[in-house]
């Protein structure tokens, strides 16, 4: 696997650019409760979040989690290893652009609490990138200079 292999530099090459993602994220929603980091890599945009919310890290790439010092679970984002309704904020910086998209918001939707707060950016270069501006029409939208990042608050719908 790809990230295996380069996990040990991931946050040399990447910790910039997913810090300026996170910032535009934090000024749309008001984190607290419950965080899911969907692909969180090495969890650099967990970390963003650890002194609002109880953070949840999950990644597919075992050695990615282990520069990871927080709670966190090896999985995919196809199917989530959670319950119904449960976190209150859910997260994904630059990682859904590899997953089935119809599955993963799928599994999104059906983990986040109905007035979840959930922030997802995708590479504007991605082959699912129409895919997920259809499924997530209802969700603003903001152009970041790689990604589009899809913002839901509790307080739009």
């Amino acid at each position: 696997m790809y990230y295996n292999k380069i996990a040990r530099g991931y946050n040399e090459l990447h910790e910039e650019e997913q810090l300026k993602k996170i910032k535009i994220i934090k000024k749309y929603i008001k984190p607290k409760g419950l965080l899911l980091d969907i692909g969180a890599g090495t969890g650099i945009s967990t970390k963003a979040f650890e002194k609002y919310c109880e953070c949840i890290a999950l990644d597919p790439s075992k050695e990615m989690l282990k520069h990871y010092k927080g709670k966190k679970f090896v999985g995919k984002a196809e199917s989530l290893p959670f319950p119904n309704n449960y976190f209150d904020v859910i997260i994904s910086v630059t990682s859904l652009h590899l997953a089935n998209p119809e599955k993963a918001i799928k599994e999104i939707f059906r983990v986040a609490k109905p007035n979840a707060q959930i922030a997802i950016s995708i590479l504007k270069k991605s082959k699912n990138q129409s895919k997920y501006k259809k499924l997530l029409k209802n969700f603003k939208q903001i152009e970041e200079e790689k990604d589009i990042i899809f913002i839901r608050t509790n307080q739009t719908y």
